[in-house]
């Protein structure tokens, strides 16, 4: 493929098929979109229910594991990505949270002029197609992404939200409005009840575009750097390698683990792990791979007899026969459950003012021995840590494999924090509400009560919620990557757009804001001005 390109784009997921609608709007510009992962045409990605199938999945999967965690008794944690057209947008359980307003203006304060909330809030409108009637200051419904309210919940999701407040959490239906605090039923992004991944959102679309290509298939081995200018990226595919030029920019959008990894197999990263793991250094940037941030989490499960939950029995045998037709008739039933129904954000005593753990119910039993599936029925809550203090790196070794280590519990601060969420949830499930289906807790179990037991507990049970960021932090300090701007530090046609630009981690699930980040980048380098601006 010698014809050369103007922009190409590595990583087709949130951010990048935004870019890559956007770019290509001007029949002018030649944009390539490259996809190590396949295509996306799989009934396990497009219907909701499947979501659960694809996290270990070979073919739809990065099945990372990350180093062994210190403070987590040395635990390896699994680290899934989505590897497919709309990357981890095509696996994750497409909730629609925008985070705190205070989580961008902090970014703001840290050095990144223009990515305060007042700043984004328009590119978050412009995105979106709220279906729901919210508030028009705060939702946009002209964008290519569907926000709608999840088709068919399952009736033990709205007891959550009932018992949640009873202990003084109040409801709260739409978490990207006025306030983030309160429990109620995730909005997602889907469209008649099937998932609405990036891709199909807005590079679907557009395919007929005679200026867009898109790559599936196709690893990216390095960017092509000469006289500190990035002209190209070195991949592989159909068995050969070669060399994609872009005459105007390389943008990489691989993600926190995938973006920092092309980076330092380029010779861009600090001096000493380069050499450490035998890589030429092209271009000493002490931040590239640190700074790496994620949620950490904690799980109460609960056993219950109840066929009312999702679950596997006699008793669930109709539901479950029936959920097929039910979906390709009414699109309603089990299949269209994305399993994290309910949730919310709360306060703990920790709490500076604004709520420090998010929950994740699960209206079906989560095996507490780490299975997919489990006989039986239940139900479960995910709690996380919203803004940790604990910080990680990612390294590449001699084998150009990744390293991944979060280095949870590093900031003592946050084990703290996950006690009190764990047991604010534990609170939240001993509500009235759930005594017709009340079974027994199997993770932690009864008898842990203490803070000592707590603490052991989280120890040996809590992993990652799969929101990693901040790996190529935005900002202008010594150990900063790219600029406000997106371009990477010292080297010219070079730009990094994803999760791994946060400087901090945002409160909540990272799509909508890497989708905000694509918007944005696009009116970067288009040099527009920003929606709204005058």
């Amino acid at each position: 493929m010698n014809t050369p390109f103007d922009y190409v784009i590595v990583g087709a997921g949130s951010s990048g098929c935004v870019l890559a609608n956007r770019l290509s709007a001007d029949p002018a510009v030649k944009v390539c979109l490259i996809e190590a992962g396949g295509n996306d045409n799989s009934q396990r990605i497009q219907t909701p229910a499947g979501t659960i199938t694809l996290y270990k999945s070979k073919t739809y999967s990065w099945n990372f594991f990350s180093a062994p965690q210190q403070h987590l008794g040395g635990r390896s944690l699994h680290t899934p990505r989505g590897k497919a057209l709309g990357g981890s947008s095509s696996m994750n359980s497409m909730i629609y949270i925008r985070g705190h307003a205070s989580d961008y203006d902090r970014w703001a304060q840290a050095g990144c002029p223009g990515w305060d909330w007042n700043s984004v809030l328009p590119y978050f409108k412009k995105s979106e197609n709220n279906r729901l009637g919210q508030d028009p200051g705060r939702h946009g419904t002209g964008g290519e992404l569907n926000v709608e309210a999840a088709r068919d919940p399952n009736p033990v999701s709205r007891l959550f939200v009932s018992a949640a407040q009873k202990v003084g959490i109040r409801r709260n239906d739409d978490f990207n409005g006025e306030q983030l605090e309160g429990c109620g039923i995730y909005n997602l992004t889907q469209k008649n009840a099937r998932r609405l991944s990036s891709y199909r959102a807005f590079v679907a679309p557009v395919l007929s575009r005679p200026n867009l290509k898109v790559i599936t298939d196709c690893t990216v081995h390095s960017v092509v750097v000469d006289g500190g200018v990035a002209t190209g990226v070195n991949v592989q595919m159909a068995g050969t390698r070669q060399v994609l030029q872009a005459n105007r920019e390389v943008i990489l959008c691989a993600g926190s683990l995938g973006s920092p990894q092309l980076l330092l197999a380029s010779g861009i990263g600090p001096a000493q792990d380069l050499q450490a793991a035998g890589i030429e250094v092209r271009h000493d940037l002490p931040g590239v791979g640190k700074n790496l941030q994620d949620h950490l989490d904690g799980l109460i499960t609960v056993r219950s007899k109840s066929p009312l939950t999702l679950g596997f029995s006699a008793g669930a045998l109709p539901s479950i026969v029936t959920s097929p037709w039910r979906y390709l008739r009414a699109r309603m039933g089990w299949l269209t459950t994305n399993y994290v129904e309910a949730g919310g954000f709360a306060r703990t005593a920790l709490s500076d003012g604004l709520p420090d753990v998010q929950f994740h119910f699960v209206p079906g039993y989560r095996s507490h021995r780490g299975r997919l599936f489990e006989w039986g029925h239940g139900y479960a809550v995910h709690t996380c840590v919203l803004r940790p203090g604990s910080i990680g790196e990612v390294r590449i070794g001699r084998d150009r494999q990744l390293l991944i280590d979060f280095n949870f519990l590093s900031d003592p601060e946050d084990a703290k924090v996950l006690v009190e969420g764990l047991k604010l949830a534990r609170r939240v499930l001993a509500s009235a509400e759930f005594d017709s289906i009340r079974g027994e807790e199997m993770l932690p179990g009864k008898a842990v009560q203490t803070d000592e037991q707590w603490l052991a507990y989280v120890r040996d049970y809590a992993a990652t919620v799969f929101h990693p960021v901040g790996t190529c932090k935005m900002g202008s300090d010594a150990m900063s990557v790219v600029s406000p701007e997106l371009k990477v530090h010292g080297i010219e046609g070079l730009r990094v757009v994803d999760a791994s630009i946060m400087p901090t981690l945002i409160s909540g699930n990272t799509n909508a804001p890497c989708i905000m980040i694509g918007e944005k980048a696009a009116d970067l380098i288009l040099r527009r001005t920003p929606p709204g601006a005058v």
